[in-house]
């Protein structure tokens, strides 16, 4: 794709679609519960769409993958606006549930200092296929865990996102692979006394847990875009933004260098040459590294992980456009910066292999 038309996308992009951060300045809605703080359509950045008056066809029960300037911010089951919602506790906390999905920072800054919201990762509020969606995914829970070696609850599998992708322990950024690896080791080794908790946090925030409101709001939320998916049925595009081992290029393959020339060309525009995101409106990309990105012990921390998801996510309005080749080189450019440490990563795969495309993870 020409730079040009990148950038066009790009812009298009950050002012209408729902993978994208609100800014530091967005209005004030931070700490409110569901009672207090009810945002209509507009607030919450969307005109959803009549189902009648649909422009296009769903994918099932989802977004197709491959997107346009309509249904780039399409929220299907959009519960703002849903009248069965009105008037019961359950749907308040099921709405709640949304814009903590969307605007996470905003909406509970004493969870994470991160700039990451579930929606960066989760595109058209986990509504899109081929974009890490959740559509029917709760009712596989209980789930194995790998990292952990155990069943996780769907309310622990969201803590786990807070720990990590949303840097709840509150890790400090520290060099990537093979950069001031003395700065790595000692954070990783700062941790609580208590073995396993998250030792003393910043004034005013506090550390995830199953019952944790907002987390209890956020399970509401994924359990009622689930609701019409059968119980212990894994949805058909479940766990699809892999590529394919044939493709896996080995690590130390890879080429950080020729990633961020990649990045530069089909990244940039969206996320800036820094990483941090090009504010444009009120919409701004989520930071790809540096201290308000995901830390160290996240999924997307992953060099394979992350790859697939730019290859079948990314670019936002025009995704597939990324060869396997491309959207490694570009992981691996990502994963070679520094990001904040998750402080407890000697505790992960203890009982099942470390994935060989864990980079930040000591050796």
């Amino acid at each position: 794709m020409h730079r040009s038309a990148t950038v066009f996308l790009a812009i298009t992009a950050l002012v209408a679609a729902a993978a994208c951060a609100a800014p530091d300045g967005s209005p004030e809605t931070t700490g409110t519960t569901p009672e207090e703080s009810e945002p209509t359509a507009v607030q919450a950045g969307f005109t959803p769409f009549d189902p009648a008056t649909r422009p296009y066809e769903l994918s099932g029960s989802l977004v197709p993958a491959s997107v346009s300037m309509v249904s780039a911010w399409d929220i299907p089951d959009y519960p703002l606006t849903d009248p069965l919602l009105d008037g019961s506790p359950e749907g308040e906390q099921v709405r709640w549930g949304y814009r903590l999905f969307m605007s996470t920072p905003a909406e509970t800054p004493r969870l994470t200092p991160s700039g990451m919201s579930c929606g960066n990762c989760h595109l058209n509020g986990g509504q899109r296929d081929l974009a890490l969606p959740l559509v029917g995914s709760a009712g596989m829970f209980p789930e194995y865990n790998r990292r952990a070696g155990r069943d996780f609850t769907l309310e622990e599998r969201i803590v786990g996102c807070f720990m990590r992708s949303q840097n709840a322990t509150g890790g400090a950024a520290t060099g990537g692979p093979g950069q001031d690896g003395a700065a790595r080791e000692a954070a990783e080794t700062d941790r609580a006394a208590n073995d396993g908790e998250i030792g003393a946090l910043p004034e005013g925030r506090v550390a995830p847990a199953s019952d944790t409101e907002e987390i209890v709001a956020l399970a509401a939320y994924i359990r009622w875009v689930s609701r019409n998916h059968e119980y212990g049925e894994n949805p058909s595009w479940r766990k699809r933004n892999r590529i394919l081992e044939a493709a896996l290029i080995p690590i130390e393959q890879l080429d950080a260098g020729r990633g961020e020339t990649l990045f530069a060309e089909h990244c940039s525009s969206c996320h800036g040459e820094d990483g941090q995101g090009v504010q444009i409106g009120d919409k701004k990309a989520g930071p790809l590294w540096g201290p308000r990105s995901w830390n160290d012990g996240a999924g997307a921390a992953r060099v394979y992980t992350l790859a697939g998801m730019i290859r079948y996510m990314m670019p936002y309005l025009n995704p597939g456009v990324l060869t396997d080749e491309e959207a490694q080189q570009i992981a691996a450019f990502i994963t070679s910066k520094p990001r904040p440490a998750y402080p407890y990563k000697d505790q992960d795969y203890l009982t099942e292999p470390r994935p060989i495309d864990a980079v930040y993870y000591q050796r």
